[in-house]
């Protein structure tokens, strides 16, 4: 594994800390791989939507919706599951 330097700001570095102290984490290294993980899928999932929403458009599905009304909509189904 990769070994790394980073400065925090103090109030991330408290987290971390808390977050070692509470047991969510047993380092502050894996709490950090952690959230990494997580905005690297979030930014896949992302880039899944658009794509999906480029091919709606490009079928013709999209026709009486703009991008972001489609995304609204999506967004509200979602979040209703």
């Amino acid at each position: 594994m990769a070994r790394q330097s980073i400065s925090l700001a103090e109030q991330n570095d408290e987290w971390l800390k808390n977050q070692v102290a509470e047991k969510e984490f047993n380092s502050k290294s894996e709490a950090v791989n952690y959230l990494i993980k997580q905005a690297r899928d979030h930014k896949e999932y992302v880039n899944f939507v658009k794509e999906k929403l480029a091919k709606a458009e490009e079928s013709g599905f999209a026709e009486k919706q703009s991008r972001e009304e489609m995304l609204k909509e999506f967004k509200e189904r979602i979040s209703n599951v």
